[in-house]
C-alpha cells in the first residue's frame, strides 16, 4: 500500500486532517502535518505519533525517526477543499509555469470554480488552473 495512503486513513481513523507529509531519504525521516477544526495540540501529535508508530511496525515500513506536528500558521493548502475552506484569507502562490513572466503571486483567496482557483491581487483578479500551482501557503495575519 502507498505510504500517502497508509498514514493518511489512520490519520483520518483518529479524527484528524492529514495536511502534507514529507520524506527525507538520507537521514529516513518521516515528517506527519496534521490538523483538525478544533486546531492541534501536544498531547494530538502524540496521539498520532503513537499509532503510526505502531502501525509502521505492523505495515513494515522502515524508517528511522517519526515527527508529527500541526502545519503551523503559514500551512500549506495543497487540495482544492484547502482553497475553499481558506477562501477571503491572504495565501502565497508559486506557479509551476509563469504567467506574463511571473511566478510567485500573494494575494486574497477568492474562491474556486471548475478547478480555477481565483486570488485577488492588488486590485485585480487572477485566475490559476489549480494544476499549475506549485506551492501554496497562507499567509499569517498577526496583530498584537
Amino acid at each position: 500500500m502507498e505510504l500517502q495512503r497508509v498514514i493518511e486513513q489512520a490519520v483520518d481513523g483518529l479524527g484528524y486532517e492529514l495536511v502534507d507529509f514529507e520524506t527525507s531519504p538520507r537521514s529516513r525521516l518521516l515528517r506527519v502535518f496534521i490538523d483538525s477544526p478544533n486546531g492541534v495540540a501536544i498531547e494530538d501529535c502524540t496521539k498520532v505519533s503513537n499509532h503510526l508508530t505502531r502501525l509502521f511496525a505492523v505495515e513494515n515500513i522502515d524508517y528511522d525517526r517519526l515527527e508529527v506536528s500541526s502545519p503551523g500558521l503559514d500551512r500549506p493548502l495543497k487540495k482544492e477543499a484547502d482553497f475553499v475552506r481558506y477562501a477571503g484569507q491572504e495565501a502565497q502562490i508559486r506557479l509551476r509555469l509563469a504567467v506574463n513572466g511571473q511566478r510567485n503571486f500573494t494575494g486574497r483567496l477568492a474562491g474556486v470554480e471548475a478547478g480555477r482557483l481565483r486570488l485577488e491581487c492588488d486590485g485585480a483578479t487572477h485566475v490559476f488552473e489549480l494544476d499549475q500551482v506549485d506551492k501554496a501557503r497562507l499567509v499569517p495575519n498577526l496583530k498584537f
